[in-house]
């Protein structure tokens, strides 16, 4: 079991973690250094190791969807 990341338009916060689906739901057009920090806590929190970039519990590569940090992109989830 991987954690996703997934973009969303409306969020209480830029990054949310939605146990259900397994996701890490990001705020669109959130400025990527307050996206970084906040992912990083969410990971700490999940178990995952402090590391050079961001990565799951399993110690594989967490990738952020290019339109998290820009205005336009996909439709909200």
């Amino acid at each position: 079991m991987c954690i996703r990341i997934a973009v969303a338009d409306e969020l209480s916060a830029s990054a949310l973690w939605d146990p259900d689906e397994i996701t890490i739901f990001v705020l669109r057009g959130t400025h990527p250094h307050d996206l970084i920090t906040e992912l990083y806590a969410l990971l700490a929190d999940l178990g995952a190791t402090a590391s050079a970039g961001l990565r799951c519990f399993c110690g594989d590569p967490v990738d952020l969807p290019a339109e998290a940090t820009t205005s336009a992109g996909a439709s909200a989830l």
